[in-house]
């Protein structure tokens, strides 16, 4: 007989989008741009996003690329038609729906005096509008959001003014939607900011040669672990704002965990030393977050690379009392770590997952062109892990699978794929709750098609929703359930499967 797979009474079934790859309306109602208004895709254009360095200000400035379409500009147009959209999730029966407020849209500069009263209405009907269809908003102040100007203006990140800045923000939106949201996040995938300085880490590198062979080569460690700092203490101010202002609600920080399922390629101890060392990268975040003081181990790399960051008086008092009350996580892929190992561009490395070598024990990928290793039990490992180190609430706030997908005019698209993706991953959920972890509720990325965070592209679609959309900005942008619209109903319905 086959096992049935029950969750907890109250879990959060749900999806989760970001307002940069979703709202468009980039220009719209005071809006400014931010960092990712830049780029096409933060994977694409992570080395050389639409930015020059101009020497007679000495500072650096907006550069779009004329070649280039960003369909993040007009995304799937949420800013207009987050009703329809949200009706659509609700007839699903989700009980959370995740997005990002765009600090943008808030403070346009950054370093306003006052907030953009049309952003503060806009979010007010985006979460009375979740509420009405029975949904928890899951609320995420930064989400590869940081505003343009605090980059150029003040370096972001990088500026211990930036701080101030985003404290200034979370207090602003967290007294204004307080009474409406009850989960709150701080950075997404914070521990992003080492292969993604200019999007996740939202600042400017410290120094600029023209004879850098990319943008990307001018990024410093010490500018890496200066701004991580920075983040840190920003989000434990933010944990401490959201307890005085928002009675009853929970602040989490958010990791990708794909480095903390990093499996080592042998038992040779330079393979598992190493597959320990790529994972302590993500760690020390969580390490901080939850834990709110900084790990032993990094003390040694800040020395042996002279990066440590510089603190003032204090910080280290905020990050102990600002401690996370979950731990919300990214989980796409598993990564195997094979201390001989090149790192190539083609196949292999699409299918290795982030830490380079192919695991030969996973047999199956997701569908070309990505063909991302599928490893539903590292799913469950990593839960496990995160509850043995930290014993506190864990969120899946994004999991899921990008498809190539075509719509033929009378016809239901059928994703088999996407349907056999998400019930594997389910059921090692279900394994990780039995096992003993805490899991608050699962959000499935994407649950209606968006731009790619990584591409910029409408053809990577992960959507329970096909959207009419396509990577040359053609398309009429309507609406129409996939077949996996139907299952994920069926689950929610049944909380189990």
């Amino acid at each position: 007989m086959e096992k049935r797979y029950q969750f907890p009474e109250g879990f959060l079934w749900g999806g989760a989008v970001s307002a940069n790859q979703v709202e468009g309306a980039w220009l719209e109602d005071g809006k400014l741009p931010n960092c990712t208004d830049v780029m096409v895709g933060i994977g694409l254009d992570a080395r050389n996003p639409g930015i020059r360095y101009n020497p007679e200000t000495q500072k650096y400035e907006m550069a779009l690329k004329p070649d280039k379409v960003y369909l993040s500009h007009e995304g799937i147009d949420f800013y207009h038609r987050f009703a329809e959209d949200l009706k659509l999730m609700g007839g699903m029966g989700m009980k959370a729906f995740r997005t990002s407020i765009s600090w943008a849209r808030i403070f346009p500069h950054g370093d306003d005096e006052t907030p953009n009263e049309a952003g503060l209405e806009f979010y007010d009907r985006l979460f009375d509008e979740m509420i009405r269809q029975g949904m928890e908003p899951v609320v995420t102040l930064s989400h590869y959001e940081t505003p343009l100007y605090l980059m150029t203006e003040y370096g972001g990140w990088r500026n211990r003014k930036t701080i101030g800045f985003f404290e200034k923000y979370a207090r602003t939106v967290m007294e204004r939607y307080g009474k409406k949201v009850k989960y709150w996040m701080t950075f997404n995938e914070i521990n992003t900011i080492y292969h993604m300085p200019f999007a996740s880490g939202g600042f400017m590198p410290s120094s600029y040669d023209p004879q850098a062979p990319d943008f990307a080569s001018n990024y410093s460690q010490k500018d890496l672990y200066q701004a991580s700092h920075h983040m840190l203490v920003a989000s434990a101010l933010a944990v401490k704002a959201c307890h005085e202002l928002c009675p009853g609600a929970v602040c989490g920080g958010m990791v990708t965990s794909s480095q903390i399922a990093t499996y080592p390629y042998s038992c040779n101890p330079d393979d598992v030393l190493g597959a320990m060392q790529v994972r302590r990268r993500t760690f020390y975040f969580t390490d901080v977050m939850c834990r709110g003081t900084y790990p032993a181990y990094i003390h040694r790399i800040w020395k042996e690379q002279d990066c440590q960051p510089v603190m003032e008086p204090g910080d280290l008092e905020i990050l102990a009392g600002g401690a996370i009350d979950y731990l919300a996580i990214s989980y796409y892929r598993s990564s195997t770590y094979k201390s001989d190992f090149k790192m190539e561009s083609g196949a292999g490395s699409l299918t290795s997952g982030a830490g380079g070598a192919v695991n030969p024990y996973l047999k199956e990928t997701t569908p070309a062109p990505w063909s991302w290793p599928v490893d539903p039990k590292g799913l469950r490992y990593v839960l496990n892990e995160l509850t043995d180190r930290y014993r506190i609430p864990l969120f899946i706030v994004e999991n899921g699978v990008g498809l190539d997908e075509k719509e033929i005019p009378g016809q239901t698209i059928e994703d088999p794929e996407r349907v056999k993706y998400l019930e594997a991953h389910l059921k090692q959920v279900a394994e990780a709750i039995e096992d003993g972890c805490q899991v608050m509720g699962y959000l499935w990325w994407g649950p209606i098609d968006i731009v790619s965070a990584g591409t910029g592209e409408m053809r990577k679609r992960y959507g329970f929703v096909y959207v009419d959309r396509f990577n040359d900005g053609s398309g009429d942008l309507h609406r129409s359930p996939k077949r996996s619209y139907e299952r994920y109903r069926e689950i929610i319905r049944a909380n189990g499967l």
